[in-house]
């Protein structure tokens, strides 16, 4: 099947993924701002900008597990906020960790783990891996944040399977739409400021309705990475599925104002006893263990990194050398 087939397929996807909105696992929008590390906060929503389900479902459904990409990292720190700095428009992140083998009960002490891009399309650890389109170098972001660790972290879940993230609005990296990594893992342990032990449940991707990309890219730091952003439609992982699939519920602090950022809530279904032990390859600076794709190879055929990754500034306009394609995932 072509790459062309295979779009046409998940976007003609995205029209069935709507109509069974109702069959899907809907976002939480449960406010406690859960988890252990720090106390309750975030922005407070005002109007609804996109939606993957209506809140406060007790439907329970096993949410799609997907490629973790070429861009993940071991070791990520406990901690709510992950920003380290890095400008961008604000964005809270609330997960819900539901068991949907049986009870349908949240599952305390999840360690919750997300990553993501920068608001020019750099993830931490990968910084001079092009995002495609005309973008600063990410050496000249002057936030001071640590280039091996921004924009990723933990969270363990309370007694409501409830983690909350503050962060920005990812920016965009070519060929992808819009989103963030999430991995669920249990029956480890939180030490030495990072989650040890256990198994990994679920890996998943986080998706943004196109509209809030559209509001949010027109603002700096956005503006400097210029291009043409894939969306959803055309995406190689997201198939449509809406919630299940990793579609957030996403809702503007201020409707009138897009800079003042969003929140983003989903609720997560696992099978506990899952345990995925695939993964793993290169190493990330410093020493820190990288993690290949589960299931294989990054979709679209793309190679993941493998060994140290690169150092020193891209070349000038942000390109791969040699006319070289990023790796997607």
């Amino acid at each position: 099947m072509t790459e062309h087939d295979m779009n046409r397929r998940r976007f003609l996807a995205l029209g069935a993924g709507a109509a069974a909105t109702g069959l899907a696992l809907t976002a939480c929008s449960d406010s406690s701002g859960g988890g252990k590390d720090g106390a309750a906060g975030g922005a407070q929503p005002s109007a609804s900008v996109s939606a993957g389900g209506s809140a406060g479902t007790t439907q329970c459904v096993l949410s799609t597990n997907v490629t973790q990409g070429p861009y993940y990292l071991d070791k990520a720190l406990v901690r709510r906020d992950i920003r380290e700095g890095k400008a961008g428009v604000p964005l809270t992140v609330r997960l819900t960790v539901q068991d949907t083998t049986a009870s349908c009960n949240p599952v305390a002490g999840a360690a919750v783990e997300i990553w993501h891009c920068d608001a020019w399309g750099y993830y931490s650890g990968y910084t001079t891996a092009s995002p495609g389109g005309n973008a600063p170098a990410e050496s000249e972001d002057t936030g001071g944040a640590n280039d091996k660790t921004y924009l990723r972290g933990y969270q363990i879940a309370g007694a409501d399977g409830v983690v909350e993230f503050t962060t920005i609005v990812p920016g965009w990296y070519t060929p992808r739409v819009t989103h963030i990594h999430v991995k669920v893992h249990t029956g480890g342990q939180q030490a030495d400021g990072t989650y040890q032990g256990g198994k990994t449940n679920f890996t998943g991707q986080l998706f943004f309705d196109d509209a809030i990309g559209e509001a949010v890219y027109k603002l700096a730091p956005y503006t400097r990475h210029t291009g043409t952003p894939t969306k959803l439609a055309g995406d190689m992982v997201y198939t449509g599925g809406g919630t299940k699939d990793g579609l957030m519920t996403v809702t503007a602090v201020d409707s009138a104002n897009p800079a003042a950022g969003y929140v983003g809530t989903l609720t997560l279904g696992i099978d506990p006893s899952a345990n995925q032990t695939d993964g793993g390859g290169g190493q990330a600076p410093g020493g820190a263990s990288g993690g290949g794709a589960p299931g294989g190879q990054p979709p679209g055929g793309g190679q993941p990194p493998t060994g140290q990754p690169p150092t020193g500034r891209p070349p000038q306009g942000g390109q791969p050398p040699e006319g070289a394609q990023p790796p997607a995932g």
